[in-house]
């Protein structure tokens, strides 16, 4: 099995998602209500009782990457949202994940999704604001470009993806990132290593955001 470093798995993660939004959009998104005009903007992102997205270790060293260029002062106020929402949902890496909800801490009203450019995940690129049922893109679409999200953790990780809430993936990949010096992120917390049973849960699916700003 070929390895893949992170910094290659991550631009061909960036091809992948955008390939998918590309799908999404032309092929459903013109069917959805438009986000810029809802009359509730970011509502599907902050209902607590809806958003139970989970991400995989490459997703979120994608949203890492994001942040890392941001200023100081952002990083700090986001990555206090991120805590709050895991204490406050009582999110971690065990057990059943996917029957937990929060609000995302990556949306921001006035902005929209923080990560909306190179890290927004794959069930938030698939959601929309559809009047019909029919008219929303097969689940099957997701699953195969998750399970090719999958492939790519496990060339570059060398072990099988493990699917967590994202402020718990968020919050893991940071801790990666500050704790090695030298840019090896293969060392990571024994939560990290827990491989939950892989479920598809309803209200996965989320809005899809703003630009990023």
């Amino acid at each position: 099995m070929k390895i893949l470093s992170e910094t290659i798995a991550l631009e061909k993660l960036h091809e992948l998602k955008t390939a998918f939004a590309e799908t999404i959009t032309t092929g459903y998104g013109h069917r959805a209500k438009n986000c810029l005009t809802c009359e509730t903007q970011g509502a599907c992102c902050l209902d607590a009782h809806f958003v139970n997205v989970h991400i995989t270790r490459l997703e979120a060293a994608a949203i890492e990457s994001v942040m890392t260029g941001w200023t100081e002062e952002r990083r700090h106020v986001v990555q206090k949202r991120i805590e709050h929402a895991i204490a406050v949902y009582e999110l971690d890496a065990d057990g059943e994940t996917f029957s937990k909800t929060y609000a995302c801490p990556l949306f921001e009203k006035g902005i929209g999704c923080l990560v909306h450019k190179r890290g927004k995940p794959l069930a938030c690129i698939a959601h929309g604001c559809y009047e019909n049922k029919e008219d929303l893109p097969p689940e099957d679409l997701l699953i195969e470009q998750e399970g090719l999200v999958e492939k790519l953790n496990e060339l570059t990780y060398q072990k099988p993806a493990t699917w967590l809430p994202l402020p718990i993936a968020v919050r893991l990949s940071g801790l990666l990132h500050f704790s090695t010096e030298d840019g090896d992120r293969d060392q990571h917390s024994e939560k990290n290593d827990v491989i939950p049973d892989r479920k598809i849960a309803p209200g996965y699916r989320l809005n899809k955001d703003p630009e990023e700003q």
